[in-house]
């Protein structure tokens, strides 16, 4: 009996040692998988800050451009400083390669070298891109310019990609009409009429239905709030250079939009 009780001793002795082995093997997964997650986070932003410091922009649409690169530096420094897990160290790792995309906007408006190809950010490939110029009229009587090309009526870029949820095709616009979208979290219900007026039928963009579906793989994000996204900090396309009245009074006035 007395054996017994001993085996059954040693029996439990080991399961536990193994039982506390294996935890902390997967402790020290987890643990590697955040570091590493840190530091391609860290890559990005490090670069992007480096980029914001070298260049200038030297017109209306490369200096926003440049504005832009350096709220998305500010927004990816804030979340690389707070991430605790894999997907916020993911989220800073975005906002950084979505700021690096405005970079290169900038470079080629000036026709500086293109820098190195860069990974497509979230949703990017589906969000596709504006293929010709339209412009819609709002409810207020002013207009809204998408066009495949900067000017001084389009200065403000978008790389594509991922806002709330739901495509922003690439593309150079007359107003920055996602950003209320991209700091709250939240589309006005009017924003697929403008989308629906502004792209239908124009090649290589998402139809009206897929923006109104949303979840264009924005991780946690989705379309109704902003889930982790928080994480990147306030909004880009809120530079130095005028954005035409879009971010002023009490709210976000989308000509005929009211956030």
């Amino acid at each position: 009996m007395s054996s017994l009780i001993v085996l059954l001793a040693v029996a439990a002795g080991l399961y536990f040692v193994v039982r506390g082995r294996n935890g902390s093997s997967q402790r020290q997964l987890e643990q590697q998988g955040l570091d590493d997650a840190l530091a391609d986070a860290k890559h990005w932003t490090d670069r992007l800050g480096s980029q914001v410091l070298s260049i200038s922009g030297n017109d209306t649409a490369s200096t926003q451009a440049m504005a832009d690169a350096s709220e998305r530096f500010n927004a990816a420094s804030a979340a690389l400083g707070q991430a605790r897990t894999v997907r916020q160290a993911q989220l800073a790792r975005e906002a950084a390669l979505e700021g690096l995309h405005y970079v290169n906007a900038a470079r080629e408006i000036m026709g500086m070298p293109a820098g190195p190809a860069l990974p497509e950010l979230e949703g990017q490939r589906r969000a596709g891109r504006v293929t010709e110029e339209r412009s819609v009229r709002q409810e207020d009587g002013s207009m809204v310019t998408a066009s495949p090309h900067a000017s001084e009526r389009t200065p403000h870029y978008y790389p594509g990609g991922t806002v709330a949820g739901r495509p922003v095709p690439a593309g150079w616009y007359s107003a920055a009409w996602w950003a209320p979208a991209m700091m709250t979290g939240v589309w006005a219900a009017s924003s697929m009429m403008f989308y629906s007026a502004m792209f239908s039928g124009m090649a290589g963009t998402p139809s009206g239905e897929e923006f109104a579906a949303g979840d264009m793989g924005a991780g946690d994000a989705g379309d109704m709030g902003a889930g982790d996204a928080g994480d990147m900090g306030d909004a880009g396309d809120m530079g130095g250079v005028d954005d035409g009245g879009f971010f002023g009074g009490d709210g976000f006035d989308f000509g005929g939009f009211d956030f």
